[in-house]
């Protein structure tokens, strides 16, 4: 048994002071006589003056509405609020309906399924999820696992299964998309295993994946690649997700490239997962544009891990205010069926001032306690409240269900959500945590915890739900499935045969689309003899060239946060327009302009705004396209490479286990490219974490043929190959004069490393190795090196230092494993053979450059960026954390001298000649 409260109307005096906040609310449904003659309250807690005038106006309402009807009473409130507002008697009205059912028992649609069949199999699922995490963690104690979320969550689950989750045709084409409660997969895997899906040995190795035929923890598309739709496993990241998927549905729609009507996103997600920013940090943008093809359950049992979500408040009413407040379609399932007859005689809304009073601490109280606890310290504390259920015994309170363990009053929810329209809609469906489990984890604080339980409490368990196990099948956790060909999994069957087969189901891959040639849209930059440029201004040049392609313009989906005009974009305004699902209702201030700022409902341009973590989710939307829709897309998402996988790290992480395909743009890249705006902007880090990725990319181009090369490489892998990977790739807004691409670079170019040039006569002396930004610098280190100290150097540009020690682990790994066959080598170890030193500097830490150190045969020096960025010219920068071209060579004469071919007075005379100050503080101590 459980309830809620909710807050007060803004600026209400307290009821009672001594009370907690929840209670202070209960007048605002308080029309009636209080027990024993009190004088009627009226909404703020005050005693009504006029008893007689206010049943006037009360039999008055009444009579319109007889008359008249809903509507027409609906119009007289709000005319009437209109009226209070503007005469000044009343502030706001309060953001939340009162605490029960949104829709009531004469407006609730007949259940269209076998109820019995349906609660049986539910139960069915219930076992066997359990069986499932206890078996593991009997066995080994290792392994983790969770029970009570899905036990509270299962007629949920299995409400949407048999009714609303679209599987679409038999390719997935027109299927719904379903983000499931990361804690409930042993739910969806007992059902997949009912269907046949499953074998009994997959569910035996829950939580057992290496051997091959185990279940990951949580949905995790990289690892279970034909069943899981989207990754959820990270607090947050589903809710803002499922939000941009429903918008890219309508973006596919709208630009005529799909046909989406009728699809539908669904979120089941938990009510403490809602404290994330992320989980809430989009709900505007799905109410701006009206997307009701999206709807969230979210399951309140009103316990996070350690405890309640909301102990001394109220989450249901609190979540109703956020979402009615963002412009959503609120319903709520409180109660549930064996209410109904409860509340039909509360004529006098007495319950409804108890649940207001009442905090969801106690309710996670009343929840762990059986019927005789709830009658005296729920019902019992009010006497007009235990005048409602005299008639009821103990074991008849106990059987009082919450509204989402009830498949009446959630059909009813969901059949409302789905016939919404131009909004979403929030289901707040409450729940019991470990609902079952009794003395085992029934709404008990350590019921997230709860992995094992002994063999009374599962023969409880069976008792419960009338399972058809015997002792011994019991103490065994033995599975439970009906037989081939019973009522249950015929029904199971057909209920999915009629709305289109299994789910969830995810598809690999989708129609092929052909990238054009090289050469064809990127001539600039393969042959640009010389002309300045910055590397962004080529990246934004490359795919605006790829837009204006017949077959493949029409895939490309440019993604900006904000900034465009920053990074060059201007020109796509006008040539693509930003999409917007209304067009443009003004007339823009600068339409005169030749790049004017251009909204249209088959904008091809998502300019997302301020929102990093709304950007990125865009971008993982149109990058999963091909599994979601089976039509292949490629994202560019350009923004400050700072905000990226510092900022939103965990949403890239996700998008990767989620197979997107697409690429991420940093632009502004690297710590001392971005003169004069600081510590906050400046990026040294972003490619060393893009390496712990094992399916992203990462190139850092110093020139605009690097970029090309780089672009057109990973469009065909993703376009053309079907490569479950993205790309990362940094870009520059520093213009300097750009060469054209040498003969046989491109290879080097993917695999990470070429030879740029020589300088200086004879067999190299030094290798210095440069990425970037400070390719250039390095290129300069090596004039200086030869026309005034006489050394020989070779330069190698690395486009990628993480493709680098990928190969090379590769080649270490089997050289250990194969012993008996010739060694494997590196790009690494072959390019870089021999006794000379090597230089390597980037514009970012130095770890970046040492993933390759252990690999050179030879000396290896690192430089980089480490420590805070700071305000100041790129030269000053350079120089301040000792990547520019004097300290590159004096790094190169340093370690010449190490090795003893350099005498160590040059080195010294260097450093005076270049101004150097061995005396300043070490850059990432400052």
């Amino acid at each position: 048994m459980s309830a809620s409260a909710k807050p007060i109307p803004a600026g209400s005096p307290p009821v009672n002071e001594n009370q907690p906040q929840a209670a202070q609310i209960q007048a605002a449904h308080a029309q009636a006589p209080q027990p024993g003659g009190q004088p009627i309250l009226g909404p703020r807690g005050v005693a009504d003056p006029d008893p007689a005038e206010t049943a006037d106006w009360l039999a008055s309402l009444e009579s319109v509405l007889r008359h008249g009807g809903a509507a027409r009473a609906r119009f007289l409130l709000d005319r009437l609020e209109q009226k209070a507002r503007e005469i000044g008697i009343v502030e706001e009205a309060p953001p939340y309906s009162p605490y029960r059912n949104t829709i009531p028992l004469e407006k609730q649609p007949p259940y269209p399924g076998d109820l019995a069949v349906e609660e049986r199999l539910t139960s069915i699922m219930r076992w066997n999820a359990l069986a499932m995490v206890v078996r593991a963690n009997m066995a080994y104690g290792e392994l983790g696992g969770h029970v009570a979320s899905y036990a509270s969550a299962a007629e949920i689950f299995e409400l949407g299964f048999n009714h609303f989750f679209r599987a679409g045709d038999a390719s997935g084409a027109g299927a719904d998309l379903v983000f499931f409660q990361p804690h409930s997969a042993p739910g969806v895997y007992a059902r997949a295993f009912l269907e046949g899906r499953l074998s009994e040995t997959n569910l035996r190795h829950y939580r057992q994946e290496i051997a091959g035929e185990g279940l990951c923890s949580y949905p995790h598309p990289w690892l279970m690649p034909d069943f899981w739709q989207v990754p959820t496993g990270s607090m947050g990241i589903g809710p803002i997700n499922a939000i941009y998927q429903a918008r890219f549905m309508r973006y596919l729609a709208d630009r005529g490239l799909a046909d989406t009507a009728g699809r539908h996103v669904w979120g089941v997600f938990g009510d403490g997962e809602m404290d994330e920013p992320e989980s809430i940090g989009a709900l505007t943008l799905a109410a701006r544009e009206k997307l009701d093809n999206l709807t969230f359950v979210i399951n309140c049992n009103l316990q996070r891990l350690d405890g309640p979500v909301r102990g001394n408040g109220q989450i249901i009413q609190e979540l109703e205010s956020v979402f009615r407040g963002a412009g959503w379609n609120v319903v709520k399932v409180l109660w549930g069926s064996e209410w109904d007859a409860i509340f039909a005689r509360d004529t006098n809304h007495a319950l409804l001032r108890r649940f207001a009073a009442t905090v969801d601490g106690k309710y996670q109280t009343l929840g762990a306690k059986d019927g005789a606890y709830n009658l005296a310290h729920f019902f019992g504390e009010d006497e007009e409240v235990r005048a409602l259920v005299a008639h009821m015994s103990d074991s008849d309170v106990d059987r009082l269900k919450r509204g989402g363990h009830d498949f009446r009053k959630l059909f009813a929810a969901f059949a409302a959500a789905k016939a919404t329209k131009d909004r979403p809609t929030v289901i707040l469906a409450k729940t019991k945590k470990g609902y079952g489990m009794g003395g085992a984890g029934e709404s008990r604080m350590t019921a997230h915890q709860a992995k094992k339980l002994d063999v009374e409490a599962l023969k409880a368990f069976r008792d419960r739900f009338a399972l058809p196990l015997t002792d011994a099948e019991v103490e065994r956790l033995d599975f439970c499935k009906p037989e081939e060909g019973s009522r249950e999994l015929t029904y199971l069957r057909e209920r999915r045969e009629a709305l289109g087969g299994v789910l969830p189901r995810r598809r690999r891959s989708a129609p092929h689309v052909a990238v054009p040639p090289l050469p064809s849209y990127a001539a600039f930059a393969l042959e640009a003899d010389g002309k300045e440029m910055s590397t962004t201004t080529a990246a934004v040049r490359l795919f605006g060239n790829l837009i204006k392609t017949k077959e493949l313009g029409p895939r490309i989906v440019p993604i900006v946060a904000d900034e465009a005009r920053t990074f060059g974009m201007a020109n796509l305004f006008r040539q693509v327009g930003i999409y917007s699902p209304v067009g443009q209702l003004y007339e823009p201030e600068d339409a005169g302009s030749m790049l004017y700022y251009k909204e249209a409902k088959d904008g091809q341009l998502l300019e997302e705004g301020i929102t990093e973590a709304g950007a990125i989710s865009s971008w993982a939307a149109a990058a999963t396209s091909y599994s979601v829709h089976g039509l292949a897309m490629l994202p560019f998402y350009i923004y400050y490479s700072m905000f990226g996988f510092q900022r939103v790290g965990d949403l890239i992480w996700a998008a990767a286990d989620q197979r997107a395909r697409g690429f991420l743009i940093g632009a502004t890249a690297g710590r001392t490219t971005l003169g004069g705006e600081g510590l906050q902007h400046q990026d040294g880090s972003s490619h060393l974490i893009a390496s712990t990725i094992p399916n992203c990319r990462a190139y850092d181009p110093a020139f605009a043929y690097e970029m090309a090369v780089i672009l057109d490489h990973g469009a065909r892998a993703m376009m053309e190959r079907d490569e479950d990977t993205f790309y990362y790739v940094t870009a520059m807004n520093e213009s300097y004069a750009q060469p054209s691409m040498p003969e046989g670079a491109r290879e080097g170019i993917i695999r990470g490393m070429y030879r740029f040039a020589g300088y200086g006569a004879g067999e190299p002396a030094v290798r210095l190795l440069g990425s970037g930004a400070i390719l250039p610098e390095v290129i300069a280190a090596a004039r200086l090196l030869a026309e005034e100290w006489g050394v020989a150097c070779e330069v190698h540009s690395v486009t990628s230092f993480s493709e680098l020690a990928r190969d090379a682990r590769a080649a270490e790994r089997a050289a250990m494993l194969n012993p008996g066959a010739p060694a494997a080598r590196s790009l690494v170890a072959e390019a870089l053979a021999g006794p000379a030193p090597v230089i390597a500097a980037t514009d970012y830490v130095r770890a970046y450059p040492q993933l390759i150190a252990a690999s050179v045969p030879a000396r290896f020096v690192a430089l980089g960026t480490d420590g805070f960025g700071r305000s100041d010219t790129r030269s000053a920068l350079r120089a301040f954390f000792e990547v520019d071209r004097h300290h590159v060579a004096v790094a190169a004469l340093s370690a010449l001298a190490d090795e003893g071919s350099l005498d160590r007075a040059r080195v010294a005379e260097a450093i005076a000649r270049y101004g150097l100050r061995p005396d300043a503080p070490a850059p990432w101590t400052v």
